[in-house]
């Protein structure tokens, strides 16, 4: 990593720390912004597409938080697209949703995060409007059902009904011996026992040990690395002290493992490797297969470290040494 780069990035990431513990909301503006929907006017219970397109400096990324309150909107699916121009970055995120109230209803607004070299701020999409459409035709209310009248009974004279019993019986007792010829002939499944699920510990180093063999640093591929083993440590210390760590920032991570009793994580360079990560991610900056080594090398260490006693991690020689 550059020597000239690290230590002004710190510095920022130091004093968003302190601004998000004090409680001061910061606010983003990106450079462009574009929402519409298609179509504008909908039946109910159709779908219909909102699209928000950001443009925003190419060292910023914009992650949409879930919707608290959609109202009479039914969310379906989330899309989301980037595309990196020599100046600036484009994010395009496309939210199906359907309606299910008649007459013109406002979308809810929408919120960003917005993680940067600073740190994170937030930006808020205010919603637009759609309008609800019955389902039923244009002259559903003209319509009127054509009504007949009452039929009166009429009588069949029938002399027995010893044939119609015969028949009826012939046929259940037909059926019930083709249902147990089915029944014979179907495919014995064997039962599997339900397997125990692995350890956490040992499913963290199965995960370690996956990304160590793509090599991903060795084809320079720096920004992927750091992601899936940032995503790796997060699951593991959620799990491991009980919080949502996958969807915690990197400050909001720091500070929930402080609060927590982890005298056997090492908190200190657990916070180094998390700073140089976000840069790399996020800030683009450089890196080398060295410092990758050293973070795979930390996490099988820290999971040795924080492990439960009573699942203990496998010994082998070669997780502690990355080649």
């Amino acid at each position: 990593m550059k020597s000239g780069l690290w230590p002004a990035a710190m510095l920022a990431l130091a004093g968003l720390g302190g601004a998000q513990d004090a409680g001061v909301a910061l606010e983003a503006r990106p450079l462009r912004f574009l929402s519409h929907v298609a179509p504008d006017k909908v039946r109910l219970g159709a779908p219909f597409v909102y699209e928000l397109v950001i443009t925003h400096p190419p060292d910023q990324r914009y992650e949409l938080r879930p919707i608290r309150d959609p109202g009479p909107f039914e969310p379906l699916q989330q899309l989301r697209e980037r595309i990196d121009g020599p100046w600036d970055a484009t994010t395009r995120f496309k939210l199906e949703l359907s309606l299910f109230e008649i007459g013109k209803r406002r979308l809810p607004d929408l919120t960003f995060d917005v993680i940067g070299p600073a740190g994170v701020a937030e930006f808020v999409a205010k919603g637009i409007e759609v309008e609800g459409l019955s389902s039923l035709p244009k002259d559903a209310a003209k319509r009127e059902p054509t009504l007949f009248d009452i039929k009166a009974l009429e009588e069949i004279p029938v002399r027995t009904y010893r044939a119609l019993w015969f028949v009826v019986g012939l046929a259940a007792a037909g059926l019930a011996a083709y249902l147990a010829y089915r029944w014979s002939k179907r495919p014995r499944r064997q039962v599997e026992e339900p397997r125990a699920p692995q350890p956490l510990d040992v499913r963290t180093i199965a995960a370690l040990d996956a990304l160590r063999a793509e090599d991903l640093p060795g084809k320079g591929r720096f920004r992927e690395f750091y992601f899936r083993w940032s995503e790796i440590l997060r699951a593991y210390l959620g799990q491991r002290y009980g919080f949502e760590a996958l969807e915690c920032t990197s400050s909001e991570l720091l500070q929930s493992l402080r609060q927590l009793r982890t005298p056997e994580l090492p908190i200190a360079e657990l916070t180094r490797l998390v700073h140089e990560s976000d840069l790399v991610k996020f800030a683009k900056a450089s890196a080398e297969p060295i410092q990758c080594k050293q973070a795979l090398e930390f996490g099988y260490r820290m999971v040795q470290a924080t492990s439960s006693p009573a699942t203990p991690v496998s010994t082998n020689a070669q997780h502690l040494h990355v080649s």
